[in-house]
């Protein structure tokens, strides 16, 4: 029996009917946009590697913020380079931190932008990794420090304790310290914050990709890096069981990054997990396509907007993306 040709063209040949039968559609209420808070008054300090991205101070953000929720993004997050450093990570969980004096100013100008806490130390470290450093004179360069993960949970919990208090909406821990959100859980309802969720970083990938982002945060490890505690890239298996772990101790959302590189992993845990998904398009894909453009090499918009279609596409409901204002203005 001959079968009549099957013409899928059909529904390709204008933009009306592309537009009708589209299986995924992109919009700026997905999307979360990284703000980079540092001290002073009137500063936006552009960050090199990253065009178009700034280090902001207090009153600057405020502004970004108001924009950001104009254009219909619904949540930013917060990142901040705190006035010092030191090997307890005081900035992270003080009272009059820099985030958390972030989030207070937003709160008031933008109510109903959902703020989200990024809950690591690297920031505030002297050294730059994301839990307390021991020296253990080990044989190699390996094995001659390794990070303290209990003594680490304790300030973790604080950090999110005192971001929760500022006014944060969504917890967002990225440390990769083993049975950090039972301890940030267990802390945050011990405060009173137990309708404050938590999304977590919960397969974080020991990526190159994040280069830029370590200029604009001033979070480079000043030894070593950081595959002891981040996901080995090698690993898809073992990214299931990490994510399973979290939402086992309390994750009420989870996340994936980086982002393009992992499109398998966002697909797998789309398929095995039933919780809110999101994906971090890291700060080494966004500059990579910016310096492509630049170089005339690609299509700025054309690639911006598809790579954020496939992050979706993938499964991931929530982007975390630098080019989430850009994005907005372009999808109205």
């Amino acid at each position: 029996m001959a079968f009549p040709i099957n013409r899928q063209r059909r529904l390709r040949r204008t933009e009306a009917l592309r537009s009708f039968v589209r299986e995924t559609r992109l919009t700026p209420a997905g999307f979360v946009y990284p703000l980079f808070i540092c001290p002073g008054e009137g500063i936006r300090k552009p960050v090199g590697s990253m065009p178009g991205v700034c280090n902001l101070s207090v009153d600057e953000a405020v502004k970004e913020c108001q924009e950001v929720y104009s254009l219909g993004i619904p949540a930013i997050i917060l990142f901040g380079l705190p006035e010092v450093k030191d090997e307890i990570a005081t900035g992270a969980w003080a009272e009059d931190g820099i985030v958390q004096r972030a989030a207070r100013a937003i709160k008031a100008a933008v109510p109903n932008l959902l703020i989200m806490g990024d809950v690591c130390l690297c920031e505030y470290m002297s050294h730059g990794h994301c839990g307390i450093v021991k020296k253990t004179g080990g044989p190699t360069p390996e094995t001659e420090y390794e990070i303290v993960n209990d003594a680490s949970l304790d300030i973790l919990a604080k950090t999110a304790v005192s971001q929760a208090k500022a006014g944060i909406d969504i917890i967002a821990p990225s440390d990769m310290m083993d049975g950090r959100i039972d301890a940030l859980r267990t802390s945050l309802d011990a405060h009173g914050f137990e309708n404050t969720p938590i999304m977590s970083y919960a397969a974080k990938f020991a990526s190159g990709f994040y280069g830029p982002f370590r200029e604009a945060a001033d979070s480079a490890p000043s030894f070593g890096d950081r595959r002891s505690y981040q996901m080995d890239p090698a690993n898809a298996r073992e990214a299931m069981r990490e994510i399973e772990l979290d939402m086992q101790e309390g994750a009420d959302m989870i996340m994936v990054k980086p982002a393009l590189p992992y499109l398998d992993v966002i697909a797998e845990a789309r398929m095995r997990f039933d919780v809110p998904l999101g994906a971090y398009q890291v700060s080494g894909e966004f500059a990579m396509i910016k310096a492509a453009a630049k170089n005339g090499w690609i299509d700025h918009d054309r690639v911006m907007l598809e790579s954020l279609l496939s992050i979706q596409r993938a499964g991931a409901s929530i982007i975390l993306t630098y080019f989430a204002k850009e994005a907005a203005k372009l999808l109205g």
